[in-house]
Protein backbone atom coordinates (compact mmCIF):
# COMPACT_ATOMS: atom_id res chain seq x y z
CA UNK A 1 0.00 0.00 0.00
CA UNK A 2 1.20 3.52 -1.23
CA UNK A 3 2.25 5.86 2.15
CA UNK A 4 0.65 9.14 2.14
CA UNK A 5 2.43 12.02 0.70
CA UNK A 6 3.51 14.23 3.42
CA UNK A 7 3.03 17.97 3.37
CA UNK A 8 6.28 20.24 2.48
CA UNK A 9 7.97 21.53 5.43
CA UNK A 10 7.94 25.00 6.68
CA UNK A 11 9.84 25.25 9.42
CA UNK A 12 13.19 23.55 10.13
CA UNK A 13 15.57 23.97 13.31
CA UNK A 14 18.86 22.69 12.99
CA UNK A 15 20.59 22.73 16.44
CA UNK A 16 19.55 26.05 17.89
CA UNK A 17 21.19 27.24 20.51
CA UNK A 18 20.70 30.18 22.79
CA UNK A 19 23.66 31.57 25.30
CA UNK A 20 23.34 34.69 27.66
CA UNK A 21 26.45 36.41 28.92
CA UNK A 22 26.02 36.58 32.61
CA UNK A 23 28.49 37.69 35.30
CA UNK A 24 29.39 34.24 36.20
CA UNK A 25 30.11 33.70 32.36
CA UNK A 26 27.88 32.55 29.43
CA UNK A 27 24.66 30.63 30.28
CA UNK A 28 23.31 28.03 27.78
CA UNK A 29 19.69 27.53 27.65
CA UNK A 30 19.03 25.49 24.72
CA UNK A 31 21.25 23.59 22.75
CA UNK A 32 21.58 21.64 19.90
CA UNK A 33 17.55 22.08 19.58
CA UNK A 34 16.10 20.05 16.24
CA UNK A 35 12.68 20.05 15.10
CA UNK A 36 10.83 19.88 11.53
CA UNK A 37 7.07 20.71 11.39
CA UNK A 38 5.07 20.37 7.97
CA UNK A 39 3.05 22.91 6.44
CA UNK A 40 -0.79 22.99 8.47
CA UNK A 41 0.66 21.07 11.83
CA UNK A 42 -0.10 21.82 14.88
CA UNK A 43 2.87 21.16 17.40
CA UNK A 44 2.90 22.18 21.13
CA UNK A 45 6.29 22.22 23.15
CA UNK A 46 5.89 20.87 26.98
CA UNK A 47 8.34 21.08 29.42
CA UNK A 48 9.34 22.04 32.80
CA UNK A 49 9.28 25.66 33.75
CA UNK A 50 12.33 27.27 32.69
CA UNK A 51 13.24 24.70 30.68
CA UNK A 52 13.71 27.46 27.76
CA UNK A 53 10.04 26.59 25.75
CA UNK A 54 9.24 30.32 25.68
CA UNK A 55 12.88 30.91 24.40
CA UNK A 56 12.46 28.79 21.81
CA UNK A 57 9.38 30.44 20.80
CA UNK A 58 10.58 34.12 20.56
CA UNK A 59 13.95 32.79 18.71
CA UNK A 60 11.35 31.37 16.15
CA UNK A 61 9.35 34.67 15.93
CA UNK A 62 12.88 35.92 15.44
CA UNK A 63 12.10 38.49 18.57
CA UNK A 64 15.53 36.47 20.08
CA UNK A 65 18.69 36.12 18.39
CA UNK A 66 19.77 32.82 17.45
CA UNK A 67 23.46 32.41 18.91
CA UNK A 68 23.70 29.32 17.01
CA UNK A 69 22.24 26.93 14.83
CA UNK A 70 19.97 27.37 11.34
CA UNK A 71 16.27 28.54 10.94
CA UNK A 72 14.42 27.83 7.62
CA UNK A 73 11.06 29.14 7.54
CA UNK A 74 9.06 28.44 4.13
CA UNK A 75 12.00 27.05 2.49
CA UNK A 76 14.23 30.37 3.07
CA UNK A 77 16.58 31.85 6.13
CA UNK A 78 14.08 33.46 8.65
CA UNK A 79 16.39 36.37 10.39
CA UNK A 80 14.77 38.93 12.92
CA UNK A 81 10.83 39.12 13.14
CA UNK A 82 8.41 39.81 10.20
CA UNK A 83 4.65 39.63 9.47
CA UNK A 84 4.80 36.07 7.93
CA UNK A 85 4.82 35.16 11.78
CA UNK A 86 1.88 35.67 14.02
CA UNK A 87 1.92 35.86 17.69
CA UNK A 88 -0.12 35.67 20.55
CA UNK A 89 1.02 36.00 23.85
CA UNK A 90 -0.49 35.08 27.44
CA UNK A 91 -1.35 38.61 27.33
CA UNK A 92 -2.71 40.22 24.59
CA UNK A 93 -0.77 43.87 25.19
CA UNK A 94 -3.08 45.54 23.79
CA UNK A 95 -3.07 49.45 22.61
CA UNK A 96 -5.49 50.48 26.09
CA UNK A 97 -6.18 54.22 24.31
CA UNK A 98 -7.45 51.62 20.73
CA UNK A 99 -10.40 49.88 20.23
CA UNK A 100 -10.56 46.07 19.74
CA UNK A 101 -10.99 46.70 15.74
CA UNK A 102 -8.61 49.89 15.98
CA UNK A 103 -5.88 47.19 17.57
CA UNK A 104 -6.49 44.38 14.93
CA UNK A 105 -6.29 47.21 12.23
CA UNK A 106 -3.07 48.63 13.00
CA UNK A 107 -1.43 45.08 12.12
CA UNK A 108 -3.30 44.85 9.46
CA UNK A 109 -2.94 48.53 7.98
CA UNK A 110 0.85 47.44 7.80
CA UNK A 111 1.03 44.21 6.17
CA UNK A 112 -1.90 44.95 3.49
CA UNK A 113 -0.97 48.36 2.95
CA UNK A 114 -1.71 48.02 -0.81
CA UNK A 115 -5.59 46.46 -0.48
CA UNK A 116 -8.04 49.06 -0.32
CA UNK A 117 -9.36 50.63 3.09
CA UNK A 118 -12.70 48.68 2.56
CA UNK A 119 -10.91 45.51 2.10
CA UNK A 120 -8.61 46.12 5.35
CA UNK A 121 -11.35 47.10 7.33
CA UNK A 122 -13.45 43.99 6.33
CA UNK A 123 -10.76 41.65 7.57
CA UNK A 124 -10.34 42.81 10.65
CA UNK A 125 -14.00 42.92 10.99
CA UNK A 126 -14.34 39.16 9.99
CA UNK A 127 -11.71 37.60 12.59
CA UNK A 128 -12.58 39.79 15.28
CA UNK A 129 -16.48 38.04 14.43
CA UNK A 130 -15.09 34.61 14.01
CA UNK A 131 -13.63 35.20 17.21
CA UNK A 132 -16.96 35.67 18.94
CA UNK A 133 -16.23 39.90 19.17
CA UNK A 134 -18.82 41.11 16.65
CA UNK A 135 -20.82 43.18 19.14
CA UNK A 136 -17.68 44.49 21.04
CA UNK A 137 -15.09 45.15 18.72
CA UNK A 138 -15.65 48.82 19.00
CA UNK A 139 -14.89 48.58 22.54
CA UNK A 140 -11.50 49.46 24.51
CA UNK A 141 -9.51 46.81 26.63
CA UNK A 142 -10.45 48.24 29.55
CA UNK A 143 -14.12 47.52 28.59
CA UNK A 144 -13.23 43.76 27.90
CA UNK A 145 -12.71 40.46 30.34
CA UNK A 146 -9.51 38.98 29.78
CA UNK A 147 -10.80 36.31 27.86
CA UNK A 148 -12.45 38.58 25.54
CA UNK A 149 -9.10 40.56 25.29
CA UNK A 150 -7.33 37.18 24.39
CA UNK A 151 -10.11 36.72 21.79
CA UNK A 152 -8.86 40.09 20.07
CA UNK A 153 -5.04 39.14 20.35
CA UNK A 154 -6.04 35.79 18.14
CA UNK A 155 -8.11 37.86 15.85
CA UNK A 156 -4.79 40.08 15.25
CA UNK A 157 -2.98 37.39 14.42
CA UNK A 158 -4.65 35.33 12.65
CA UNK A 159 -5.71 38.46 10.38
CA UNK A 160 -2.37 38.93 9.35
CA UNK A 161 -2.70 35.81 7.40
CA UNK A 162 0.93 34.65 8.83
CA UNK A 163 2.74 31.57 7.26
CA UNK A 164 3.13 30.31 10.96
CA UNK A 165 1.29 30.66 14.11
CA UNK A 166 3.27 31.32 17.16
CA UNK A 167 1.33 31.08 20.71
CA UNK A 168 2.85 31.57 24.13
CA UNK A 169 0.85 29.82 26.59
CA UNK A 170 -2.16 32.00 25.48
CA UNK A 171 -4.53 30.71 28.24
CA UNK A 172 -2.47 30.37 30.70
CA UNK A 173 -3.95 33.26 32.72
CA UNK A 174 -7.87 31.84 32.13
CA UNK A 175 -10.69 30.30 33.86
CA UNK A 176 -11.15 26.69 32.98
CA UNK A 177 -14.08 27.32 31.38
CA UNK A 178 -12.95 30.08 29.31
CA UNK A 179 -9.76 28.40 28.37
CA UNK A 180 -11.75 25.74 26.92
CA UNK A 181 -13.60 27.89 24.72
CA UNK A 182 -11.06 30.03 23.08
CA UNK A 183 -9.61 26.23 22.80
CA UNK A 184 -12.33 25.60 20.27
CA UNK A 185 -12.51 29.27 18.86
CA UNK A 186 -8.63 28.75 18.14
CA UNK A 187 -9.21 25.49 16.64
CA UNK A 188 -12.06 26.68 14.63
CA UNK A 189 -10.08 29.07 13.34
CA UNK A 190 -6.85 26.77 12.83
CA UNK A 191 -8.49 24.32 10.96
CA UNK A 192 -10.36 27.33 8.49
CA UNK A 193 -6.81 28.20 7.91
CA UNK A 194 -4.59 25.22 8.33
CA UNK A 195 -1.77 27.64 9.32
CA UNK A 196 1.50 25.62 11.04
CA UNK A 197 1.30 26.12 14.10
CA UNK A 198 4.17 26.30 17.23
CA UNK A 199 2.50 26.74 20.74
CA UNK A 200 3.87 26.68 23.96
CA UNK A 201 1.77 25.08 27.20
CA UNK A 202 2.41 23.74 30.49
CA UNK A 203 -0.92 21.51 30.36
CA UNK A 204 -0.77 17.87 28.92
CA UNK A 205 -4.55 17.93 28.62
CA UNK A 206 -4.73 21.20 26.56
CA UNK A 207 -1.94 20.19 24.75
CA UNK A 208 -3.27 15.92 23.62
CA UNK A 209 -6.39 18.27 22.70
CA UNK A 210 -5.23 20.63 20.59
CA UNK A 211 -1.71 18.79 18.86
CA UNK A 212 -1.05 16.67 15.99
CA UNK A 213 2.61 16.21 17.36
CA UNK A 214 3.84 17.41 21.13
CA UNK A 215 7.39 17.74 21.52
CA UNK A 216 8.64 17.14 24.87
CA UNK A 217 11.58 19.19 25.92
CA UNK A 218 14.47 18.34 28.61
CA UNK A 219 14.86 19.89 31.61
CA UNK A 220 17.37 23.40 31.72
CA UNK A 221 19.99 24.67 31.49
CA UNK A 222 21.23 23.33 27.84
CA UNK A 223 17.60 21.94 27.03
CA UNK A 224 16.91 20.03 23.72
CA UNK A 225 14.16 17.56 22.45
CA UNK A 226 13.58 14.76 24.76
CA UNK A 227 11.01 13.09 22.70
CA UNK A 228 8.16 13.63 20.73
CA UNK A 229 4.63 12.36 20.65
CA UNK A 230 2.00 12.32 17.91
CA UNK A 231 -1.74 12.60 19.01
CA UNK A 232 -3.47 10.18 16.59
CA UNK A 233 -6.82 11.39 17.30
CA UNK A 234 -8.61 12.66 13.62
CA UNK A 235 -9.96 15.57 13.30
CA UNK A 236 -12.16 17.69 13.98
CA UNK A 237 -12.13 16.77 17.80
CA UNK A 238 -14.15 16.41 19.90
CA UNK A 239 -12.97 17.02 23.70
CA UNK A 240 -15.77 14.84 25.13
CA UNK A 241 -15.06 11.93 22.51
CA UNK A 242 -10.98 12.21 23.14
CA UNK A 243 -11.40 12.01 26.80
CA UNK A 244 -14.01 8.30 27.07
CA UNK A 245 -11.14 6.85 24.05
CA UNK A 246 -8.44 4.59 26.10
CA UNK A 247 -5.59 6.08 24.15
CA UNK A 248 -6.09 9.30 25.63
CA UNK A 249 -4.80 8.25 29.11
CA UNK A 250 -2.13 5.93 27.66
CA UNK A 251 -0.96 9.60 25.49
CA UNK A 252 -1.52 11.11 29.25
CA UNK A 253 0.52 8.89 31.12
CA UNK A 254 3.11 9.01 28.57
CA UNK A 255 3.86 12.76 28.69
CA UNK A 256 3.09 12.64 32.48
CA UNK A 257 5.80 10.26 33.01
CA UNK A 258 8.45 12.07 30.92
CA UNK A 259 8.35 15.29 32.47
CA UNK A 260 7.96 13.06 35.96
CA UNK A 261 10.41 10.72 35.07
CA UNK A 262 12.51 11.64 32.14
CA UNK A 263 13.13 15.27 31.66
CA UNK A 264 16.33 15.39 33.46
CA UNK A 265 17.68 12.44 30.16
CA UNK A 266 19.35 14.48 27.80
CA UNK A 267 19.29 12.04 24.81
CA UNK A 268 22.15 13.65 23.06
CA UNK A 269 24.13 11.93 25.89
CA UNK A 270 23.08 8.45 25.99
CA UNK A 271 25.39 6.28 24.24
CA UNK A 272 22.60 4.05 22.34
CA UNK A 273 20.93 7.51 21.23
CA UNK A 274 20.32 7.87 17.56
CA UNK A 275 20.27 11.39 16.72
CA UNK A 276 16.50 11.94 15.21
CA UNK A 277 14.88 14.99 14.33
CA UNK A 278 11.16 13.18 14.46
CA UNK A 279 10.65 10.27 17.08
CA UNK A 280 7.02 10.35 16.85
CA UNK A 281 7.04 7.28 14.09
CA UNK A 282 8.70 4.89 15.99
CA UNK A 283 6.98 6.28 19.34
CA UNK A 284 3.10 5.87 17.92
CA UNK A 285 4.03 2.29 16.61
CA UNK A 286 4.97 1.63 20.09
CA UNK A 287 2.46 2.89 22.22
CA UNK A 288 -0.81 2.95 19.99
CA UNK A 289 -2.53 -0.01 18.19
CA UNK A 290 -4.28 1.91 15.64
CA UNK A 291 -2.63 4.30 12.54
CA UNK A 292 -2.34 8.29 13.32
Amino acid sequence: MSQPRLNPKMLELDRLWKIYDTPKGPATIVKNFNLKLQEGEFATLIGHSGCGKSTVLMMVAGLSDLSKGNMILAGREAVGPGPDRGIVFQSPCLLPWMTAFENVMLGVNQVYFTASKTERRQLAEYYLSVVGLADAMHKKPAELSQGMRQRVGIARAFALQPKMLLLDEPFGMLDALTRYELQEVLLNLWRKNKITTLMVTHDVDEAIFLSDRVVMMTDGPEAEVGDILRIPFERPRSRKQIMEDPRYYELREHLIGFLNDRSHIRPSREPDFQPSIDMAEELSGQLLSSPV
